[in-house]
């Protein structure tokens, strides 16, 4: 049995950071399988430590999700669900066009990367697809080579080099169930996406293309006819925080692709959910990346959709 690793080889070994536990593997496997393992574990377990969660509460969470404990929608609120915030997005999106009486919607990813959150999308899909009467699509965007070389200092050059996060995208449709890859320079797909794919309204979209010049072409995606979107569309933007070598701000980035589209749109906002903190109190990693795409003279943005809240806030005001 290895011993356990010491808090000076820990020290010694490279941080996450966005690369994940493999960057503490490759620093460290010309030690021996046995000690990789036993370092990985000490890693983990010291990132468990480091959470602001309870042990208890990250335990639970994982075994739930492990042993599909549970509806899905009672694993989704307890956060028991690969990539939390998909499900989140798409459960909201597809319950209003449930409310709006839509029979279809979409679901688009911006900067697909592996795949691995569009292949999570499908599950998250296929589960709530049993939920409500809606159909789902689902479009995948991405270059199907890597990101693009950085325009300026706005598409943070410092940190991210051509051709990252490239797609093996013949192994990744091989895994597709139902989504649509639309491969190209995100300027020219997003100008010809409705008359190309003819797709349901857009419900959800998720952005991670990193850079403020893709993020800012993708967001043309809204400049379209109401009946091409949802009156509210639930948006995730993966890269408004960063870390401390890319110290987002304000000035670069989705952010200022987000600063900019709300200054050029009277009627069309994007504006954060802040309910998410509310909801999801104890999911700091992921809540304040939830925006909504608001289109203020969409023909349905004002027809009542809260008919089961405010039930349940009448019941609360009652006199007893």
């Amino acid at each position: 049995m290895p011993a356990p690793i010491s808090w000076s080889h820990y020290a010694a070994l490279p941080r996450f950071g966005n690369a994940g536990p493999n960057a503490v593997t490759a620093g460290i496997a010309r030690r021996g399988g046995s000690t990789v393992r036993s370092i990985q574990v000490n890693a983990s377990l010291l990132k468990l430590l480091g959470s602001p969660k309870s042990i208890r509460v990250v335990l639970a969470r994982r075994i739930i999700r492990r042993l599909s404990l549970f509806s899905y929608r009672d694993r989704l609120k307890l956060c028991a669900v690969k990539r939390p915030h998909y499900g989140h997005c798409i459960f909201e999106a597809a319950q209003l066009a449930a409310r709006l009486n839509y029979p279809r919607m979409s679901v688009i990813e911006f900067g697909c990367g592996g795949g691995n959150g569009l292949v999570d999308a499908e599950m998250h899909i296929a589960e709530i697809r049993e939920i409500f009467p809606v159909e789902i699509e689902l479009y995948g965007f991405d270059t199907g080579s890597g990101l693009p070389p950085a325009q300026d200092y706005r598409d943070f050059a410092h940190y991210f080099q051509p051709g990252l996060y490239s797609m093996d995208r013949r192994a990744l449709e091989q895994r597709l169930r139902i989504a649509k890859l639309v491969i190209g320079d995100v300027n020219d797909t997003c100008k010809t996406f409705f008359t190309d794919y003819n797709p349901a309204p857009v419900g959800c979209v998720f952005h991670d293309l990193d850079f403020y010049s893709s993020t800012r072409a993708a967001l043309t995606l809204f400049d379209t006819e109401s009946a091409h979107l949802l009156p509210r569309i639930f948006m995730y933007f993966d890269d408004v925080t960063g870390d401390n070598t890319w110290l987002v701000s304000e000035f670069a980035g989705e952010l200022l692709a987000i600063d900019e589209f709300n200054r050029e749109h009277r009627s069309k906002k994007i504006a954060a959910n802040r309910y998410m903190r509310v909801e999801y109190p104890d999911q700091w990693g992921w809540t304040d990346r939830v925006f909504i795409h608001h289109d203020f003279e969409h023909p349905d943005y004002n027809m009542f959709v809260a008919g089961a809240e405010q039930e349940g806030l009448q019941a609360g005001i009652r006199l007893r």
